[in-house]
C-alpha cells in the first residue's frame, strides 16, 4: 500500500523580515521553513549577505502570487566609501584599487549624484545571481572568471544624500526593481575619479513591504516556541491592494476549476485589463481575476486559500 503525499496545510500570506547582515537570502527562508513548517516558501527580492532590511517571504498559496507584487519600487538607505573599489562591489569582497589622491568634496559629490537620476544603463556586477549561459555570474566569479555583461537600463527615482563625512557618503535611494545600488556605488566612484564601493545597505522597502512591518530574525525565533509566527503573516489581499470581488459558492467552485465568470447583467464592468481579488464567503483568496474583453472575468492566478 503506498502512502500519497501529505497536503501542505496551514495559513497562507506573506511574512516580512528584517534580514541580518551574514546572512543569504535563503538562510532566512531555511529559517522560516522550520518557523512554519513548510517548504513552501519563496522570497521576492534578493538581498546580498553584507545588506540588511526588508526581505519580502511568500508562505505556501500566497507563492503563486510572486509575480504580482515582486516588482514593485525599492529604497534603500546606503554607505558609500570613497577611494577604493572591491571586486564585490562592496565591502565583503577584496579591495582591487585603491585611490591616492584627493578625495572629493560634498558639492561634487552632490552634482555626480544627479546624473545617477531618471533612467540609466547599468552592468550587472559579476557577483551577482544574473545567469549567462545557464550559469549564475557569482559561481563564475569565484573561479575568477570575469565575463562580457550587457548593460541594463534601469530607473533611479530618487537619491537624496543623508550626510557626507570625508570618505563617507550616506544616502538614501529609491528606485526600480532590478537596480543594484552596489554598482551605482562603483559608478559614483568612476565618475568622481576616486573610486567606490557600498560599506553598508539597508533595504527599507520593497514593494508594499516596510521596513516598519518587519521581524526580526531573533523575534520570530523567539515566536515560534509559542507557535505565533503564523500570526504575523500579512493576508495576500492586503499586499495585492486590489478591489475585492465576493464570490457565491458556485462561482467559487467554478473559479476553483479555472473557469471564466460572466459579467453581472446590467451592471458597469470596468476596462479590460482590471484586476480583482476574489474571495469566497469565508474571505479567503480563491483567485486573481482579470476583465477581458468580452467582459467575462478571467481567472489570471487560481490558489486553494491565501
Amino acid at each position: 500500500m503506498s502512502v500519497g503525499r501529505r497536503r501542505d496545510e496551514g495559513p497562507s500570506g506573506f511574512l516580512v523580515v528584517d534580514k541580518p547582515a551574514g546572512f543569504t537570502s535563503h538562510d532566512v527562508v531555511d529559517r522560516a521553513r522550520r518557523w512554519l513548517g513548510t517548504r513552501r516558501i519563496g522570497h521576492l527580492g534578493t538581498l546580498d549577505p553584507l545588506a540588511t532590511g526588508v526581505l519580502p517571504l511568500a508562505v505556501r498559496e500566497a507563492t503563486k502570487l510572486v509575480p504580482f507584487v515582486e516588482g514593485g519600487r525599492k529604497r534603500y538607505e546606503t554607505t558609500v566609501a570613497l577611494g577604493a573599489e572591491t571586486d564585490t562591489l562592496d565591502a565583503d569582497g577584496r579591495v582591487t584599487s585603491r585611490h591616492e589622491g584627493a578625495l572629493p568634496d560634498e558639492a561634487s559629490v552632490r552634482d555626480a549624484l544627479s546624473g545617477f537620476i531618471g533612467e540609466i544603463e547599468q552592468v550587472p556586477p559579476m557577483y551577482s545571481a544574473v545567469k549567462q549561459g545557464g550559469i549564475p555570474l557569482h559561481r563564475l566569479a569565484r573561479k575568477g572568471a570575469e565575463v562580457e555583461r550587457a548593460a541594463r537600463r534601469v530607473t533611479v527615482y530618487r537619491i537624496d544624500l543623508l550626510h557626507f563625512e570625508g570618505a563617507s557618503v550616506d544616502l538614501a535611494i529609491e528606485c526600480a526593481a532590478g537596480t543594484y545600488v552596489r554598482v551605482l556605488a562603483a559608478d559614483l566612484g568612476r565618475r568622481l575619479g576616486c573610486l567606490a564601493h557600498v560599506a553598508a545597505l539597508r533595504r527599507t522597502a520593497s514593494g508594499p513591504f516596510t521596513i516598519d512591518a518587519a521581524e526580526t530574525v531573533e523575534a520570530l525565533d523567539a515566536a515560534v516556541d509559542s507557535a505565533h509566527v503564523a500570526e504575523r503573516l500579512v493576508p495576500a489581499t492586503a499586499v495585492l491592494g486590489l478591489p475585492l470581488l465576493r464570490l457565491e459558492p458556485d462561482e467559487a467552485r467554478r473559479v476553483l476549476h479555472g473557469a471564466s465568470l460572466r459579467a453581472p447583467a446590467g451592471a458597469p464592468m470596468p476596462d479590460p485589463g482590471t484586476r480583482f481579488s476574489a474571495v469566497d464567503a469565508s474571505a479567503r483568496l480563491v483567485a486573481v481575476l482579470e476583465v477581458a474583453p468580452d467582459r467575462s472575468l478571467r481567472p489570471l492566478r487560481v490558489l486553494g486559500s491565501a
